[in-house]
C-alpha cells in the first residue's frame, strides 16, 4: 500500500465526515491516536471536546440550539486498563463494557451497526489501541450499509500487530460530501505519523476544511510508561 500525504488527503476533501487516525510515532516510541468530527448541519456543529477522566466527550457549545443529541452527543475516547478505545459515537460504550466482560473488539461490536440516519446511514468507525509490557499493537473497524442499503451489515476489522515506527493508518466516514453521503471504502489509508505532537495536531487542524470542521483531538502515549499527552482543538471557543 502506497503512503499518502494526510495533509493532502484532507485538504482535498471537503467531507471527509469523521475520522480516525491510529499508528506509531517516528522515533517508535509513542502509540498516537486523532480523531476529528466535522458538520454540516447547525446541529452538529453547535459541539465541542472536553476531557472526561482518562477520556473524552462531546458537548453542545450552546445547549440552546442543541436539537437532537442522539447522534451527536457522546465519548469518542474511553481507557479501559492498558486499552485506548476511539470511535465516532456511543459504541464506545459497546466496546468498553465488552472488554470488560472479557469479549474481543471485534464480539462487542456484534451488537451494533450503521447509524440509523437514512439515507446517509453513516459508519460506525472504531479503533482500539492496546500496549502492553513495552509492546503495542492496535485495530480498526468499520460497521457500514450494504451500498446504503440498511437491510444488510457490513462488518470489516483490521488488525496491526507490532506497527511499523512512522506509520500509522486513517479511516473516515464519508468518501467525500453528496447527497446521501457516499460511506468510506476500502483499507484504512496508509499515512506518516511524525514525533512532535504539536506539529502533527497543526497539520491535521490546518488542513481541515475550515466551514466543516469542529473538533480534533490527538493524543501521543508512551510505550515504555503509559504516560500521555493530549491536545484538544475546538473551533468554537468561548
Amino acid at each position: 500500500m502506497n503512503m499518502i500525504s494526510i495533509e493532502q488527503e484532507l485538504k482535498n476533501n471537503a467531507y471527509p465526515g469523521r475520522g480516525i487516525i491510529i499508528g506509531k510515532s517516528a522515533d517508535g516510541t509513542k502509540a498516537v491516536t486523532a480523531y476529528f468530527i466535522m458538520g454540516r448541519s447547525v446541529n452538529s456543529r453547535n459541539r465541542v471536546f472536553v476531557e472526561d477522566g482518562a477520556g473524552i466527550r462531546t458537548q453542545a457549545f450552546d445547549p440552546s440550539k442543541l436539537v437532537d443529541p442522539s447522534l451527536i452527543i457522546y465519548a469518542p475516547v474511553r481507557v479501559l486498563g492498558n486499552k485506548t478505545i476511539v470511535t465516532n459515537g456511543d459504541q464506545t460504550d459497546t466496546i468498553y463494557e465488552g472488554m470488560d466482560r472479557q469479549m474481543t473488539f471485534e464480539q462487542s461490536l456484534r451488537s451494533r451497526e450503521f447509524e440509523p440516519d437514512g439515507p446517509n446511514y453513516t459508519p460506525r468507525i472504531s479503533g482500539i489501541m492496546h500496549l502492553e509490557n513495552g509492546t503495542y499493537n492496535y485495530a480498526m473497524s468499520i460497521l457500514k450499509s450494504n451500498n446504503g442499503n440498511p437491510e444488510s451489515c457490513n462488518r470489516y476489522t483490521f488488525a496491526y500487530e507490532n506497527p511499523a515506527a512512522g506509520e500509522g493508518h486513517f479511516i473516515h466516514t464519508y468518501m467525500h460530501d453528496g447527497n446521501p453521503l457516499p460511506s468510506f471504502e476500502g483499507e484504512p489509508k496508509l499515512i506518516s505519523v511524525p514525533d512532535d505532537i504539536d506539529a502533527f495536531t497543526e497539520l491535521l487542524w490546518s488542513s481541515l476544511n475550515e466551514d466543516n470542521k469542529v473538533s480534533l483531538f490527538v493524543r501521543y502515549i508512551d510505550i515504555a510508561s503509559g504516560s500521555c499527552e493530549t491536545r484538544i482543538v475546538n473551533k468554537n471557543h468561548k
